[in-house]
């Protein structure tokens, strides 16, 4: 299937490492110019050398940290206009509801809302312009099952759906959309330290740990981490021409774990 993304520069955040990257490297494969964005030279570096070994060859690596405003504004310096743009940037810990602060509250909300929300704002004309553009915010499963040790992360994944139907609310009748992906619980270099480090803690060996994890902590369909490329296949579609009618929704990924048919 020809996605149609030969003339289309995209930027991913959050993508020098894990799902981001997945999604860095597939649309550059198929064609689409690459921006990513990281905080340190040598991860863009090493993420710009995957892409490229994938067969991508149009990247360019931005230093910049997109979690904050002279982030975002080193971004739009950078390249004024994009056509695609992927909010995965994101973070999540475990913690007692009683222990959380204010400050992370704010830190939550200003990394996994704002980041995206700022981003948008700051491509919005341009699309308009164009009368095309694909805004994704990547969200996840926690938006509707809440995790009692991570509300924060759920609290904000859910304000994404929000921000993202109501900004395609906004364009209704353009060529543009806007869509949340909600991946569920995905093999990444994070999990690999969040899951296997919590289960090293309690002594269960490592070969245990997925089978544990899918019958204590999570119940999914698949049974299984997700792999990223599997998550990067839908946003990726969800980026191309091929999507154009996908618009205003919160597309799972989640391995069938939101127990709901709707």
């Amino acid at each position: 299937m020809d996605l149609q993304l030969n003339d289309k520069t995209a930027l991913v955040t959050g993508s020098t490492g894990g799902i981001g990257l997945a999604i860095a490297r597939k649309l550059a494969v198929e064609g689409a110019k690459v921006i990513i964005a990281g905080r340190t030279q040598a991860k863009l570096d090493q993420a710009v050398g995957s892409i490229r070994d994938a067969g991508g060859a149009d990247v360019k690596a931005v230093l910049a940290d997109p979690a904050t405003a002279d982030g975002a504004a080193t971004l739009l310096a950078t390249s004024p206009f994009v056509d695609i743009l992927v909010n995965n940037l994101g973070i999540y810990e475990i913690k007692n509801f009683i222990d959380i602060t204010d400050e992370d509250w704010r830190r939550y909300f200003e990394v996994n809302v704002l980041s995206g929300a700022r981003l948008a704002r700051a491509y919005f004309l341009g699309m308009l312009q164009k009368n095309w553009g694909r805004i994704i915010f990547v969200s996840s499963e926690s938006a509707i099952q809440v995790p009692a040790e991570m509300i924060p992360y759920g609290m904000t994944k859910a304000a994404q759906l929000a921000v993202s139907r109501g900004l395609a609310e906004r364009v209704r009748g353009t060529g543009i959309t806007v869509n949340c992906v909600l991946p569920g619980p995905t093999r990444s270099e994070s999990l690999d330290a969040f899951v296997w480090g919590r289960a090293r803690e309690r002594g269960i060996p490592d070969a245990d740990v997925e089978k544990d994890f899918f019958a204590t902590a999570r119940r999914s369909l698949l049974d299984r981490f997700e792999t990223v490329d599997e998550v990067a296949n839908l946003i990726v579609y969800t980026a191309s021409e091929k999507a154009s009618a996908t618009t205003g929704s919160s597309l799972r990924v989640d391995g069938g774990m939101v127990r709901s048919i709707i």
